[in-house]
């Protein structure tokens, strides 16, 4: 049913059940595409953050995201599939609307994403970024839960 299946990745372990969602729905007809968000750092103008280096800091950002879809895709090939990767470093967006435009410009059909579903302090504290994708998505998505 579905041709072309978008996967944020994050490299939690909720992340890694939303790709084995993803490689069933896809019974190796589908393609898969799977992506590694950067979110932007913010400097810190206060006194005493001057020594942050934020182009090192951003490149280990690169690097855990390039570690984290290594792993993915290696899940997928162990299931006799192949997909797709990319780090995708779109400063100033949010990380929901950068996986929307993703979605957007590959054409996928299917957007699997996992939620940590956190409710109260939690939620408030870290956010949802699988809530703000299925809020603003211009393609179905599916919602995979931790455990």
């Amino acid at each position: 049913m579905y041709q072309r299946i978008l996967v944020p990745i994050d490299g939690s372990a909720t992340s890694e059940r939303a790709l084995q969602e993803a490689i069933k729905l896809a019974a190796g007809k589908a393609q898969l595409r799977l992506i590694y968000v950067i979110e932007e750092g913010y400097p810190l103008d206060a006194e005493g953050y001057a020594f942050i280096d934020y182009a090192t800091l951003q490149e280990a950002f690169r690097k855990t995201g390039e570690r984290a879809l290594a792993q993915a895709a290696d899940i997928v090939r162990k299931s006799g599939m192949t997909a797709e990767t990319a780090v995708l470093d779109v400063p100033g967006k949010h990380t929901s609307s950068v996986i929307d435009n993703d979605a957007l410009s590959w054409k996928a059909n299917l957007i699997v994403i996992g939620t940590h579903g956190r409710s109260g302090i939690g939620r408030l504290l870290m956010g949802s970024v699988a809530e703000n994708v299925v809020r603003g998505a211009s393609v179905p998505v599916l919602l995979v839960r931790a455990d």
